[in-house]
């Protein structure tokens, strides 16, 4: 088969599709790639043999380079009478399923990576999103859905088919490594004995580093540190608030880093306290490194934490949320029972699987 896959920038690929074009490229289809280049491509798009187009998509649907995108996109897919097209992120996916519509033969699939409208997700969001989710999907052929909630909602939906398919896959071997405690944690200034919580996330509202960090200073306890690792337009916010809760000595911005496994092998806890989520990578690779998780309950989240491997909290219920916390603090037999599960718990999202389940559909 001759497939195209289309996202709306190229950093989309890079982080998360990598294995599923090398996958059909090994059992003898064509795959291309089309997406604005925004992040360098990885060298392995260009030895796979994939043709790269750059279409220079806009992130904010109304902007009138998506029109131009939607024209070069359809003229390419007639050109080139790719037998599938496979589009990612929601830009891409409108451009795709507007650009297919009246082209023959080219079967569309459409990952939906979480919805916009969810339960709890704010009216406006509903009123906008949904009818145009649910009419582009008469031009759908399978929506592929990463989490239950969005798949049961795509089941209302008129694709022709709908599937499940449980994330992109995490690679669990880079997860099997042993990790210095004591010299990593004098790395990030943390003491051997205090109790490390960790988050990982856009320092943005959505995912709501806030209410941990004041929940930090509710426990008045000064062994319990925590460290965020990302960076984001909330960074001066945070920096300001964690100065005047007075948890300089407790609480880290860490910024960007690439040693996130690392940091998860020598941390206690892992707190995601995020508003909206399609299906959490980081959560994912907190259960893979042998963590205990507490959660936000919300889309995604539901489908990785349970109470066997952790507790899910009200994104809005500091309250809730600090009971949460007390009841793995300071509990090494409870964290120990929580972290073996989710570790047996995340074979289920592993790459091997992933890949089984995509291969099927196609």
């Amino acid at each position: 088969m001759k497939i195209l896959y289309v996202t709306t920038i190229s950093n989309t690929v890079n982080a998360f599709l990598m294995s599923h074009i090398r996958m059909l490229i090994d059992e003898g289809n064509r795959v291309d790639v089309a997406f604005k280049i925004e992040q360098e491509i990885k060298k392995e798009i260009y030895n796979m043999g994939c043709k790269i187009y750059n279409i220079d998509f806009n992130r904010n649907p109304l902007k009138k380079e998506n029109y131009k995108a939607y024209k070069k996109l359809k003229e390419l897919i007639t050109k080139e009478k790719y037998d599938i097209v496979h589009c990612h992120t929601p830009v891409a996916s409108l451009c795709t399923r507007l650009a297919c519509r009246k082209i023959k033969n080219a079967r569309v699939f459409y990952t939906a990576h979480g919805f916009h409208f969810y339960k709890g997700a704010p009216l406006k969001n509903w009123l906008l999103y949904y009818p145009i989710e649910k009419w582009l999907s008469k031009y759908t052929d399978t929506i592929i859905t990463i989490n239950e909630e969005d798949y049961e909602r795509a089941k209302t939906f008129y694709a022709k088919k709908v599937r499940y398919i449980p994330g992109v896959g995490l690679d669990l071997e880079k997860f099997k490594i042993e990790v210095n405690k004591k010299e990593k944690r004098k790395e990030i200034g943390i003491q051997e004995n205090d109790f490390l919580i960790s988050s990982v996330g856009e320092l943005n509202k959505n995912k709501n580093h806030e209410i941990v960090v004041r929940a930090i200073k509710k426990l008045n306890n000064l062994n319990i540190k925590y460290i965020i690792c990302g960076v984001g337009p909330l960074k001066g916010y945070l920096q300001d608030l964690i100065k005047k809760l007075g948890l300089e000595n407790q609480v880290q911005l860490l910024g960007y880093r690439k040693d996130i496994v690392e940091l998860n092998k020598v941390s206690d806890l892992f707190v995601f306290p995020s508003k909206r989520e399609g299906l959490p990578v980081s959560v994912m690779e907190a259960m893979a490194s042998g963590l205990p998780v507490i959660a936000s309950n919300i889309r995604g989240n539901r489908d990785l934490i349970d109470d066997g491997g952790g507790y899910l909290f009200e994104s809005n219920n500091e309250k809730e949320l600090i009971s949460c916390l007390n009841k793995i603090i300071g509990n090494k037999e409870k964290s120990q029972k929580l972290c073996k599960y989710n570790q047996k718990k995340i074979k289920k999202f592993e790459k091997d699987n992933i890949l089984i389940k995509l291969r099927n559909n196609y």
